[in-house]
């Protein structure tokens, strides 16, 4: 009997030795081949891909469409899963992959019929600009064409890969689209429930500016002067917790602040809100989420060793395995060439010029997409962040404007799904509270796409990037430039849709004016400014002039613009390891106010909170690693928030909008109810604000203690670095059982925070620490939070990352190449 347990146990483990062997010998092959040569007809004339130990990927081509070709083969070996991704989550296609789980993010994106937009936009393209796309996917194509086993993910999930269309590259775009202004979508509807719902007076209050704002010229929009308006009568039951996107921070109103509107029918503003222990039971989630955008600054020359300009870009995105961008040098000659017909490239369609300019572009590009997105050519470096243009209008239809009815299939596995989508003149229609709204959103035009990046490549000036910057179509950005002479600019870069007027709420359809939507071009340039500074960071940039035009799709509330501002007048001379610390820096300015209350409130009860007064006295002023009392303070900020806005913003959700939105401007209506302390805005129950805000510190630092200490209750575990720790992972690390925490980064401990130049949550940060001055990029910067290659025995997996743990400096450059592939031309025939 035991000789029987015992063989049966060498069997099992046996099996389960060959079982590991199996999956690791899949993982092998399904490694791509890094060496080699190949003949191909789809180039014209010899190209190379280099790597170096980092897995950088430099290129070399006789012309774009070549190194289009290269880029592609590079981002099809090295990150085609990441692009499936993309190309299915923006065409509504991932519940093919995962099943009903993903019908509603299916549905969301069938709303803009993206798919059907793509082909449109690829008829619309300059002919230069398809060969690109169609070169790229060959690319792509060819390295899916030699994989003897597919990428783990498909091995995993028993998935089979699909070619690569040029189109799909027009879905990544629009997958950045979603990203980067899909919360517009929200905040204008969010806006307009709650001005219906609540009248002006508290739309005024909720949605006022805020004495945070760093327009580069200076300017600011008039502060809110009203009094508090009172507490309403919360009809809608809140039904559940409610559920968020991410959303950037919301517009100040249009109409004046002290001005007085009528109430609207059916609202009352007699009553108090909840109880505490009604809002106990119906908790509201304010959690904000670190601003989505970036940070950006320059100088001229005037304030450089070297006299030319110095450029630092921070893409603040979300962080997982593998990172979103891709390390890229493209090399090659500018000619301008031209064909017929549709498909490239064969030689004997082709017409070329004979005088060439050589390109070398390094930076990160976005795989899915030919070309670099941010980067330096040595004469010109540029850098985006979010800049929140309005770029949309819900437009509330009549009662009787005729819409047509659109039956969207989606397969869910084995099973079908079909979705009805309502279509106006407009554009897709949504109804909220019985009431139809139109969408009309510069992704669904056209003009909202294209590939004139490219052409950064061979700008030699500011004045030559500025002119590219006018015509890229991508979600509207703060494009910022330096140059090898010393200039510097600024400029919304990418699709501005023309309006005379923007909205921040929901326009009427009778004010619509009936003319086809276009593409602005009358946008705001800033170029060399006396103060030889230029600096963005999702925050209004624009002059306050201009917010009626260009209006506000969530800017930031301004914090962190305004430390990034004046951490660049305390310096008169700058480099590169000077901006990088400023994007370093987490000196918690905008939370001062909050520890000062929270210390002055707890003073009262020294007995009670004798401890937590020792943590709130050395919280060190900063999100650091060792830091209880910043976590202390940053959360009884976000219970305040939750007991005095809770149930309003919570009512709005019940009506089919996501109210988190104005939830980042939140901040001078919340200090304005601190400072006024009006009755109407207690609890039941509740003697005071100063019972109410002491009520809501000891709720915060309870659940803290819940989640991070349940068994010990010891507040060391509150420190910000564990309760902040950065977690790099992978999706499918959590399906993978023993071994799928491999996939995953190291955890590091977290030392930013919202509102503050280093931005960062547990899975949210900057996606790249760039750092540039042209014609000296031996001291160029670029750490990214993870590596090249998204394959777990690739010796690229994790390279890099510790470099961004530890905030050490990465060069830009490529180091010497550990490895070559390359291709020449062969005829089709």
């Amino acid at each position: 009997m035991l000789n029987w347990i015992k063989w049966l146990v060498f069997g099992a483990i046996a099996l389960v030795v060959l079982a590991l062997g199996g999956v690791y010998m899949a993982l092998h092959l399904s490694l791509p081949t890094l060496d080699g040569n190949h003949a191909t007809s789809r180039i014209t004339a010899p190209a190379t891909l280099a790597r170096d130990s980092m897995g950088h990927a430099v290129i070399n081509a006789q012309d774009k469409f070549d190194a289009a070709y290269a880029l592609g083969f590079a981002h099809g070996q090295d990150r085609f899963f990441q692009m499936d991704l993309q190309r299915r989550s923006a065409s509504g296609r991932l519940a093919e992959w995962v099943g009903d789980v993903a019908l509603d993010i299916d549905k969301n994106a069938r709303f803009h019929q993206f798919s059907e937009r793509a082909a449109a936009v690829f008829d619309s393209l300059p002919l230069t600009q398809k060969q690109l796309l169609v070169s790229y996917s060959h690319g792509v194509n060819a390295a899916l064409d030699e994989y003897t086993v597919p990428p783990f993910e498909y091995i995993a999930a028993g998935l089979t890969l699909s070619p690569w269309q040029p189109t799909d590259s027009i879905l990544v775009a629009y997958s950045m689209y979603l990203d980067l202004q899909g919360s517009q979508i929200e905040i204008d509807l969010a806006r307009t429930a709650l001005k219906e719902t609540y009248g002006t007076p508290l739309y005024n209050f909720i949605t006022q500016p805020s004495r945070y704002q760093a327009a580069l010229d200076g300017s600011e929009l008039a502060l809110y002067h009203a009094d508090v308006p009172p507490y309403p009568i919360i009809s809608e039951p809140v039904l559940s917790e409610p559920t968020f996107e991410p959303s950037p921070e919301p517009s100040p109103s249009k109409s004046s602040p002290s001005e007085q509107a009528p109430k609207p029918s059916g609202s009352n503003y007699n009553s108090g809100p909840p109880t505490i222990s009604e809002v106990s039971l119906q908790s509201y989630n304010a959690e904000e989420l670190p601003d989505i955008g970036s940070n950006n600054w320059a100088v001229t020359g005037n304030l450089t060793a070297t006299g030319s300009g110095l450029l630092a870009n921070d893409m603040h995105l979300g962080l997982r395995v593998p990172i979103i961008w891709y390390r890229t040098q493209l090399n090659y000659k500018d000619t301008h060439r031209s064909s017929v017909g549709d498909t490239y490239p064969s030689s004997d369609l082709l017409a070329k010029s004979t005088s060439a300019t050589s390109v070398s572009v390094t930076g990160v590009s976005l795989p899915g997409l030919p070309g670099v997105i941010v980067g330096t050519n040595n004469k010109v470096a540029w850098g985006f962040t979010n800049a929140n243009l309005d770029n949309l209008d819900w437009i509330a239809l009549a009662d009787d404007t005729p819409t047509k009815m659109v039956d969207e299939v989606i397969v869910s596995k084995a099973v079908s799904h079909t979705y009805t989508l309502e279509i106006s003149e407009y554009g897709p229609v949504k109804l909220v509270n019985g009431k139809r709204y139109a969408l009309n959103w510069v992704a669904h035009h056209p003009f909202a796409v294209n590939l004139a990046i490219v052409e950064m490549g061979t700008a030699n000036t500011v004045d030559d990037a500025i002119a590219v910057g006018k015509d890229i179509a991508i979600p509207t950005q703060n494009m910022v430039i330096v140059d090898d002479s010393g200039s510097t600019a600024w400029l919304p870069g990418g699709a501005v849709m023309h309006r005379e007027q923007a909205s921040f709420t929901a326009v009427d359809e009778s004010t619509v004016a009936p003319i086809a939507p276009s593409r602005t071009t009358n946008l705001p340039v800033v170029k060399n400014p006396s103060s030889d500074r230029i600096w963005t960071a999702n925050a209004r940039v624009i002059s306050a002039n201009d917010v009626a035009r260009l209006g506000d799709g969530g800017y930031a509330l301004g914090a962190r613009g305004q430390q990034i501002r004046d951490r660049l007048f305390e310096k008169d001379t700058f480099n590169e390891n000077d901006f990088y610390a400023i994007q370093l820096d987490n000196h918690a300015q905008f939370l001062l106010p909050w520890q000062q209350l929270l210390s002055g409130l707890l003073l009262n009860d020294n007995i009670e909170f004798k401890a937590d007064l020792a943590y709130l006295r050395k919280w060190g002023e900063c999100a650091c690693e060792d830091s209880v009392g910043y976590t202390l303070v940053k959360h009884f900020r976000k219970e305040v928030v939750s007991q005095l806005f809770g149930k309003i913003l919570s009512s709005i959700d019940n009506q089919g909008v996501q109210s988190r939105s104005l939830l980042r401007g939140i901040e001078p209506a919340t200090w304005q109810l601190i400072h006024t302390q009006p009755d109407s805005w207690l609890p039941e129950g509740t003697e005071s604000f100063d019972d109410l805000l002491v009520d809501a510190y000891r709720r915060a630092k309870h659940a803290l203690l819940d989640e991070h200490s349940p068994i010990e209750a010891n507040m060391e575990d509150l420190r910000w670095g564990r309760v902040n720790a950065l977690t790099v992972k992978h999706p499918f690390a959590a399906q993978i059982p023993f071994v799928g925490h491999k996939l995953n980064m190291d955890t590091v401990e977290g030392f930013g925070d919202t509102y503050m130049p280093a931005v960062q949550s547990s899975t949210f940060g900057a996606s790249e620490r760039f750092f540039v001055s042209p014609g000296h990029l031996d001291d160029a910067i670029l750490t990214l939070p993870g590596a090249q290659s998204g394959h777990p025995l690739s010796p690229f997996f994790k390279a890099g990352f510790s470099d961004y743990a530890t905030q050490a400096a990465t060069p830009l450059l490529p180091g010497k190449p550990i490895h070559l592939r390359q291709w020449y031309p062969k005829d089709e025939g």
